[in-house]
Order: C-alpha cells, then structure tokens, then sequence
C-alpha cells in the first residue's frame, strides 16, 4: 500500500531503501479516495531489489543502481584531491571494479594466460588468490566482469564463459559450468563481460545460446534451475515480442550489459540487453515476457538498464541514442511501449538516475557529461571539457572517473555540474580508465589494471 501513495506520484517510484546505511522513513497516511484510484493506475510501478548481502556485494553496488549509501563524506577535495590510504598493485591488466565487505576486498585480474581473482584485506595486502579459467586475450585484454557475493561464496563469469563459484573465505572452488557447451551459446568480439546476478539460491546468466537466453543455476551445485528459451530473430505478432527482424530464425547472442533486478506489475523481473535487444525475463520461471530491438553498428549495447519509476532507460552507441520505455497492462501481461528517444549514447559509464534527472556520458553525439530530464530526454545542462568514463552518486555528489584518468567530484544543480573537486588519478595519455568507481566504508576505490587506490573522503 505504501508504494501506491499518491503524493509521491511527482516523483514516479518510491524508492526503496535496503542494505547498509540506509534509512528507513516512516509514512502514517489517510488515504482517500484518489489514493485509493491511484494504486489501480499504479499497478505497474516498480522497484529495484536490492541484494541482502551488507557492504558492496556487486557491480555498481547492493541495488545495481550506482548509488552508494554511504553519508558523512567530503563535500569538497583539496587541491591534487583526497588523500590515498593504500595502493595494491600486481593485480593483473583488467576493467572490472572490486567488490567489498567485512574486512575483505575482491577484485579479478589477467595475469599471463589465466583469469585470477584475487582477495585483499582493507589495507591492500593480498590474502589469497584463485583462478577462473584463461585470460581474454582478444580486443582490448583483460579481464571483464567483477565478482558478485551470496552467502558466503563468490560467483564470477570469465571473458569465455566459464562461471566458477569459489569459497570467498578460502578461494576454493566449489564448482564450475562453462555457458557455451551448456547452453549452445558463442563468443562475441570483445569478449564476454557480464557481471552475474545473484538472485536468493539461484545465480542468473545469459548464454545468449540455441539452448537459452538466459538461465538460472543453483547457487550450491551449478545446476540448471530454469531457462528461457532462446531469442530468435524475426517478425513477431505479439505487440510484446517486437524483435531485430533479419536474419529470421538466427540467434540473438548474449551482450556486454549485466542484468539488473526488480520488482514490476507484481511480479520480479529480470532486465537486461542481448547483443541486439532489451528483454525482461521472469525471475521465478525463466520466461521470456518482452523483447525490444536496439540493433547497433557494431553489435554493443553495453551499458545496464536503468529503472526510472515505472519506465526503463536503455542506452547505447551507434544506436541512436537512448530509449525510455514506459510499461502498461496489467500484472502479468506487462508490455514496455516507447515514451521518448534522446541522443545520449553512454557506451560503459553507466547511466544514473537521481530526482528526476539522468546523468551519463556521451561516447560519439558529443563529448563529455550530461544531465537529461528523466520526464522527456531533454538535455538539461552539459561539462564538455572533461572526457566519457564511468559515474558513481554518493552522499549528494558525482563520482565521475573520466577513461584519461581524471577523478571528479561533481555537484549537480539545477542547470550545471559544479565541480567541488578533481585530482590526476592516471597520467600520461590513456583512454582505458574504464572500471567503476566504489564508494564503501567513507572509503574511494579506484582501479585501473594492475593497480588499485584506496582514498579516504571522509568528511573532516
């Protein structure tokens, strides 16, 4: 009944706080009649599901939401920035960002020929570490997806889609299960690079294969628990099912973006992107429930979904831009149909949504940063001057890493980015500085290949 109140419908969703840090408010309501209409007009409001796990427990934090909870942090940094607790270095060449919690640190890295991941305690020291099968070493090298953390175990997917679950404690391996040869799937150009979702005793993956889209394996054995079926290209008649026509009957494969998790018209839903489509799967049945077109010049929808209220904001380069799909019908029969198109091409960023505005960076439109009006893709304001890269929001402020290198602190108003602070966190010319952010524990991790810093933003 909560999320039905109408005076929150200004703000479309009602977020929902869990984990760590959060702080929970509480609501006493009359509801009137109005109201009451609203939660039939509300059916398909959604809501992100947040993992139970404390700490960092996933790539771009516990909802997937690249918001951390963490307060009491700097609102501005000293001139060269914050200051570095630790560095850990020999962590092997690789994008992916670390996962964190209790007194450890988890990161993965290519070291010669193998995929290792690697545990560190909250100085940097090296505790143990495990290997996932080979090293990627096709276009741009390196190892892809971060690590997720479910009950003790760690989960990871390797750029050949190998998914091992290790013992998170020790790094022995309880078990392994290579997509491919399970699901029918294949490689793409840049490797395989999703970052698994760990849903209750199941962990989700996308083959992308003739056997699967996507699946569900138990978390204690690897086993199948579900599937849906594969995602063939072609003409359909169902208003829910719009797809990549040519080739018909082809295969859709799996994409670079990672899933994300929510709660829509009832029920929980999976969302995600193939290499050519944005999809929801049922997260108790495996059942395809829609698909949506994003074909791209080079086949790279990279970037998560992002849940804006009752909408999803998907975005890609060489695509046109973003889409916003707004979701009608009633639970069970949940149909995403186009609100509005925008320019905005974030390839890896990421892309944020905060009280009414999404934040992303161009890849080819233009250069730089921008702000959108969530309601109708608007640009509202734009920092040109600083290149792409990957976005974090905390305690009221961006955490922008630009993929040269340069670390910003970003306030955003009501019609610019102020810039609170901004450091050099890699020299020299690069354009590669593209794993996440975190902010955990007042702490900033940034990582870049074989180095990762630790800074302390603590308010004074």
């Amino acid at each position: 009944m909560m999320r039905n109140m109408s005076f929150l419908r200004n703000e479309g969703w009602i977020r929902r706080l869990c984990g760590l840090g959060a702080c929970a408010t509480l609501f006493v309501v009359v509801l009137t009649a109005p109201a009451l209409a609203e939660q039939t007009e509300s059916a398909t409001r959604a809501q992100w599901v947040a993992s139970p796990e404390p700490g960092w427990p996933q790539w771009r934090g516990p909802r997937r939401d690249g918001k951390s909870d963490e307060t009491g942090l700097a609102a501005t940094w000293p001139e060269g920035g914050p200051g570095a607790i630790w560095t850990a270095t020999d962590l092997g060449r690789g994008y992916s960002a670390p996962v964190i919690q209790g007194d450890r640190v988890w990161l993965t890295g290519d070291v010669g020929e193998e995929l290792r991941i690697f545990a560190l305690d909250l100085e940097g020291k090296r505790v143990w570490q495990a290997q996932n099968g080979a090293s990627w070493k096709g276009p741009y090298p390196g190892a892809r997806a971060s690590v997720a953390l479910s009950g003790g175990r760690l989960f990871h997917l390797n750029a050949h889609a190998r998914v091992v679950c290790l013992d998170a404690a020790s790094g022995r391996e309880h078990w392994a299960v290579n997509l491919f040869e399970e699901f029918g799937g294949k490689n793409i150009t840049w490797g395989i690079s999703e970052c698994l979702l760990v849903d209750g005793d199941r962990v989700i993956v996308t083959p992308g294969g003739t056997r699967a889209l996507m699946a569900a394996l138990d978390v204690r054995d690897g086993s199948t628990v579900w599937t849906s079926g594969p995602l063939r290209l072609g003409a359909s008649e169902l208003p829910r099912h719009e797809r990549v026509a040519e080739p018909a009957g082809d295969t859709d494969n799996a994409g670079y973006a990672s899933p994300i998790l929510v709660e829509m018209g009832g029920r929980r839903v999976i969302v995600s992107c193939s290499l050519r489509h944005l999809f929801g799967v049922d997260a108790a049945s495996g059942e395809l429930l829609w698909t949506r077109p994003l074909p791209t010049r080079f086949e790279v929808i990279a970037a998560p979904p992002v849940l804006v209220g009752d909408a999803i904001f998907v975005t890609a380069p060489d695509a046109g831009g973003g889409r916003m799909y707004r979701f009608g019908g009633e639970a069970g029969a949940i149909v995403p149909e186009l609100a509005w198109k925008t320019e905005l091409d974030t390839c890896h960023g990421g892309v944020l949504h905060l009280d009414g505005m999404l934040f992303g960076a161009w890849y080819r439109a233009r250069k730089g940063w921008a702000a959108l009006d969530a309601r109708t893709g608007a640009v509202r304001y734009e920092l040109r001057e600083v290149p792409k890269g990957s976005l974090l929001h905390a305690d009221g402020r961006l955490y922008a890493l630009s993929e040269a290198g340069e670390m910003l602190l970003l306030r955003p108003g009501d019609g610019e980015f102020e810039v609170a602070g901004r450091f050099e966190f890699v020299g020299g010319r690069v354009n590669d500085v593209w794993a996440h952010p975190v902010v955990w524990g007042k702490r900033l991790y940034l990582r870049y290949h074989e180095r990762l810093v630790c800074y302390d933003i603590a308010a004074p």
